[in-house]
């Protein structure tokens, strides 16, 4: 008996599948291996094709099978992982009828910001737990102000995963978490939130069905099945945002628990049981997998929008053949690169910066010294720092962690990166064998009832690696130096 979890980001899809009996991966696939395109037709917009997403599960599920042949028959449940805060608009041919706004895009940062004074500040962050911001419900006003005849159009609005669960089933629906990532959720009144809907002038009809998290949530269609090469009949059990889902695969479920990750995006994501936020809105309160009114889980959540794209840039930038081989020529260059900085912001307005867009930078740089390492390594220090800096923020809402779970993927497979954070947050960081794909599978086999427990569900959950903090003072030294340059930019 076998679970297929997919990870829908901004950068590739991966699909694992894993023997539910077991927990065991049987195999896992990405697609693409270079990074799916954005597209940015003005500064700060990033839109991407959903269609894109489709296709790109279709190649992943066909590579998982070339690895490794399965049984289709014996999968039991499917589990989807997403982007957050992305906007998909479908007609009433269920056809998109624009490029999906996706999460990193900043147009409607004004919309949201003209909306929290007009709604309220204290009205937004009692009910909504944030401000609009350029969340799904900014995105949408936007799409009515600019683009009338396309917002004439639509039937539904859906966020990216609840778009390829339509595309499975044909059925449209979200879960609570999802609502809340569009700022679409009254956690107060514990249901929509018809005021901010009445005052962008948004039919609450556009709005999916809400289904459970965990739970049937609709069943794959014949015409789906025959794309993807699987059974019709199999049921979507599980979805949620990447962020509590990466939670959720690393068993951070209950108050006081922290999770990170290093992908796309940096973030840190804090549980919480109690209905806190930021007054600045510079971390964001989401409802957690497990969240429910009456025992009240909240994902607290730090974003770093420049850390994945940075990444990205460094490795083109030197010309290295892998993130390996980077990480490997940096390891080289002492800590504090020579007193070269990097500022890691370069990827549309940064919430933790109340929605500035400093931009990226590279400061101190002296053409006689500093290398294609030196500037890697002060890089992966300043997105390490970046997680400093945010950290400190989630600290006011109360999450203070002494340890951080992380998988074993992505910027956490770098040294660099992760000595630094550990040394400079003073924490212990835990590596473990997962990662958002996995833990969809996981999430599906709950949805499922395979597993009638969490604890059941993550049995086979092991540290592969610990990091304790190793105080150094040039890194506090370039961390000083780091700060100086971001609050110069922000004033």
């Amino acid at each position: 008996m076998h679970l297929l979890g997919l990870d829908i980001g901004s950068s590739s899809v991966k699909a694992t599948l894993l023997d539910g009996e077991t927990g065991i991966v049987i195999s896992s696939a990405v697609y693409p291996e270079t990074e799916l395109e954005i597209h940015s037709p003005q500064p700060g917009w990033a839109e991407q094709d959903p269609e894109i997403w489709w296709e790109s599960i279709k190649k992943a599920i066909g590579l998982l099978r070339r690895k490794q042949a399965f049984d289709k028959s014996q999968i039991k449940a499917i589990g989807i992982a997403y982007q957050m805060h992305g906007l998909v608009a479908v007609d009433s041919n269920l056809q998109p009828v624009r490029p999906a706004i996706i999460w990193c895009d900043s147009r409607a940062v004004k919309i949201g910001e003209k909306a929290f004074g007009e709604l309220g500040g204290e009205y937004c962050l009692e009910h909504c737990l944030n401000a609009p911001g350029n969340f799904t419900a900014s995105k949408l006003k936007w799409v009515m102000e600019n683009e009338p005849d396309n917002f004439s159009k639509i039937r539904k609005i859906m966020l990216p995963g609840d778009y390829i669960a339509m595309k499975m089933t044909g059925e449209i629906n979200t879960t609570v978490g999802g609502l809340s990532e569009g700022i679409f959720w009254d956690f107060k009144e514990n249901r929509i939130c018809e005021p901010l809907l009445e005052y962008f002038g948004i039919p609450q009809s556009l709005l999916p069905d809400v289904v459970p998290a965990f739970g049937p949530q609709g069943k794959l269609t014949r015409p789906a099945a025959a794309g993807l090469g699987l059974s019709p009949g199999i049921p979507v059990t599980y979805r949620a945002g990447d962020q509590s889902n990466n939670a959720l695969s690393l068993g951070v479920l209950n108050p006081g628990d922290i999770a990170a990750t290093a992908g796309t995006s940096g973030v840190v994501y804090g549980v919480s049981d109690k209905l806190q936020y930021d007054p600045l809105s510079r971390v964001n309160t989401f409802a957690h997998v497990n969240h429910t009114s009456e025992t009240p889980r909240l994902g607290v959540l730090l974003c770093i929008n420049g850390t994945g794209i940075m990444n990205a840039w460094l490795k083109k930038l030197i010309k290295a053949a892998s993130y390996e081989e980077m990480n490997s020529g940096m390891a080289g260059i002492a800590p504090g690169a020579d007193g070269l900085v990097v500022l890691p912001f370069g990827n549309g307005a940064e919430r933790m910066l109340q929605n500035k867009n400093p931009g990226a930078r590279i400061l101190n740089l002296d053409l006689n010294r500093h290398t294609g390492n030196h500037i890697a390594r002060a890089a992966h220090e300043g997105i390490a720092f970046a997680f400093k800096y945010g950290m400190d923020i989630l600290k006011q809402t109360g999450a203070d962690p002494s340890v951080i779970r992380a998988g074993n993927v992505n910027m956490f497979r770098s040294p660099v990166f992760r000595e630094t954070l550990a040394a400079i947050t003073g924490t212990v960081i835990e590596l473990y064998n997962t990662d958002g794909s996995t833990g969809a599978a996981r999430g599906a086999g709950l949805g499922a009832k395979v597993y009638k427990t969490f604890d059941e569900a993550f049995a086979n959950l092991k540290i592969e690696k610990m990091i304790t903090p190793k105080y150094d003072e040039k890194i506090v030294e370039a961390y000083q130096r780091w700060e100086k340059q971001l609050q110069t930019l922000i004033r």
